[in-house]
């Protein structure tokens, strides 16, 4: 079984740099021509079924696969962006100034700090398993994941059962797809392809670094 992990549209917030969190943002115009090319991009990549995070950048997202392929999309909880409380609709300059001593730490050792109100590494990493596990037991064959950008950092580490990094910079593209073998006999996980965008074909699809 394949399973595809595609991140989300831009939207506003992703142009202006600010961590949106659990911040129910919606895709902007570039945003929802990139989900049109995603689903042009996905007909290659047929599924049975599509799972997505309840926020609405990355639903839109797999709307658009959905209607390309005449597929439902179920949400499934878990799949949600990273909680970053308080840093949430900020810039990273914004939180650097603001939150300068719990700046430092993030910058040099993140698995330490917690942003204030946010999820810790523990919580991130077991929802994301549950998640994982709600995927693979309703899977009927290869399927699709909508979520975002750090979710899926640690949903992919989650797979290839290796913790992130204090220095890990892991780069998840809008509406990148990338392919991952699951076996059902040993319950092992194997990356194929990685943050695949071809199907922007020279299209400003913007990029999102995540830093752990």
């Amino acid at each position: 079984m394949k399973i595809y992990l595609i991140r989300h549209g831009q939207t506003d917030w992703n142009l202006e740099g600010k961590i949106q969190g659990r911040h129910d943002i919606s895709l902007n115009e570039t945003g929802r021509r990139q989900a049109e090319l995603l689903a042009e991009g996905m007909k290659k990549r047929p599924v049975v079924q599509i799972f997505s995070s309840r926020q609405k950048r990355a639903y839109e997202t797999a709307k658009a696969i959905g209607k390309s392929q005449n597929v439902g999309v179920t949400v499934i909880d878990g799949l949600e962006e990273v909680e970053f409380g308080e840093w949430e609709g900020m810039t990273w300059d914004e939180i650097s100034r603001k939150y300068p001593k719990e700046f430092e730490i993030w910058c040099s050792e993140p698995a330490k700090i917690t942003p204030p109100g946010g999820e810790s590494r523990p919580q991130i990493y077991d929802r994301v398993k549950r998640a994982l596990k709600e995927v693979v037991s309703l899977a009927q064959g290869d399927v699709a994941v909508i979520s975002h950008g750090a979710s899926l950092a640690y949903i992919v580490s989650s797979m290839l059962e290796k913790e992130l990094g204090d220095h890990d910079e892991i780069i998840v593209k809008n509406v990148s797809i990338s392919t991952v073998a699951y076996d059902e006999k040993t319950g092992k996980y194997t990356m194929l392809d990685a943050n695949d965008v071809s199907h922007l074909q020279g299209f400003s699809e913007g990029e999102g670094k995540v830093r752990f």
